[in-house]
């Protein structure tokens, strides 16, 4: 799979692959914690706008149960 191109692909690519790796689904704080990690060269701001955007850019694949919760339609 090639590298997204923009920061806000890599930030979306990123996402994903930890939502993949946890079925229960992340916690906002949590998955912008894990992926300010996965590099830090993304702006908080940056990683919070895509992490919020998340569902709306992605809906038949992501999706909140919870208040801040995010999780994979997959494993609904």
């Amino acid at each position: 799979m090639s590298k997204p191109a923009t920061i806000t692909g890599r930030i979306e690519a990123e996402a994903l692959r930890l939502l993949d790796r946890n079925p229960d689904g992340l916690q906002w704080a949590d998955l912008n914690t894990r992926l300010a990690a996965a590099d830090p060269s993304w702006h908080p701001k940056t990683i919070n706008g895509c992490v919020w955007k998340l569902v709306e850019k992605y809906p038949d694949q992501v999706y909140k149960p919870a208040k801040g919760l995010f999780r994979l339609a997959k494993y609904r």
